[in-house]
C-alpha cells in the first residue's frame, strides 16, 4: 500500500499543492491530510494512525522532509523506526535520504578479503552507513533550521511593521463572522425560548454543541442586532 502524508500548519494554507505533488509521482497513493502546527510528531493524529497502519513493504510519500517533521530528532527517531520495520519512506524534494537509498549504501559494503586488510575495510563500511544516517539528520535539521528563520523573520516583521505604526491583527472590539459562527446563532435563533424556539440554554447549548461562553456571547450578539 502507498500512502501520501500532507501537513499544513494553519486553515489559511493550501494542501492542494502536497496532494498534487504526490498524486502526480504515485497516481494510485491513499492521501491522508491533516492540519497542525507543532513541530513534533507527538500529537498529530493523523500522523500517529498512519504509523499505527503501516506495515512492512508498504510505502510513505512526503513532498518534502518537513512535512514528516520539523523537528531533526524527533524526525530522524520516527525515520530509523520506520526503516527497521521495513516501510518505504520517499521524499520528493529531497531523494537523496528516501529509505532505498539508504538501503542502497547501507548494502553497497565493501566485501571481507578474509587477510588483515578487512580491519580498514570495516571502518570503510562503516564510515558509509554513518556518512548516509549523517545526511537524513542533516535534512531534518535543515528543514528545523528553515522553520526557525521563518519564525525570526516574521517577527522582526511584525516589529518592523508596528514601529511604523502599522495595524498588526484585528482591531480591539473587531467582529470576527466564521462559517461556524453564522451556523450558530441561525440554530440559537430556531430553538432558544430567548426567539424562536422553546429550549432552555442549557438544552440549547447542548444540542448545538459549542461551549457556554460562547453559546451566551452569541446569543447577546443576537439581540443586539435585533434591537437595531
Amino acid at each position: 500500500m502507498i500512502y501520501g502524508y500532507c501537513r499544513i500548519s494553519t486553515n489559511k494554507q493550501n494542501i492542494e499543492r502536497q496532494v498534487r505533488n504526490i498524486l502526480k509521482c504515485y497516481p494510485k497513493a491513499v492521501i491522508r491530510q491533516e492540519v497542525y502546527t507543532a513541530t513534533k510528531t507527538d500529537g498529530r493524529r493523523v500522523f500517529e494512525q498512519l504509523l499505527k497502519m503501516v506495515k512492512p513493504g508498504d510505502t510513505i510519500v512526503f513532498d518534502s522532509v518537513s512535512r514528516m517533521s520539523r523537528n531533526a530528532e524527533a524526525g530522524f527517531r520516527v525515520y530509523q523506526d520506520l526503516y527497521d520495520k521495513g516501510v518505504e519512506l520517499v521524499f520528493l524534494k529531497e531523494p537523496h535520504i528516501n529509505t532505498a537509498t539508504y538501503k542502497k549504501a547501507l548494502s553497497n559494503n565493501i566485501e571481507m578479503t578474509g587477510t588483515k586488510t578487512d580491519i580498514i575495510l570495516k571502518a570503510i563500511n562503516e564510515y558509509l552507513m554513518e556518512l548516509a544516517k549523517e545526511q537524513i539528520i542533516l535534512a531534518f535539521e535543515q528543514s528545523e533550521k528553515e522553520v526557525a528563520d521563518l519564525h525570526q523573520r516574521t517577527r522582526e516583521g511584525i516589529e518592523t511593521a508596528r514601529r511604523n505604526g502599522k495595524q498588526i491583527g484585528r482591531p480591539y472590539g473587531a467582529k470576527v463572522t466564521t462559517k461556524k459562527s453564522i451556523s450558530a446563532k441561525r440554530d440559537i435563533l430556531k430553538f432558544s425560548k430567548d426567539f424562536n424556539g422553546t429550549l432552555a440554554d442549557v438544552d440549547c447549548i447542548r444540542m448545538i454543541g459549542i461551549a457556554r461562553n460562547t453559546y451566551y456571547k452569541y446569543k447577546a450578539q443576537l439581540k443586539s442586532e435585533l434591537s437595531e
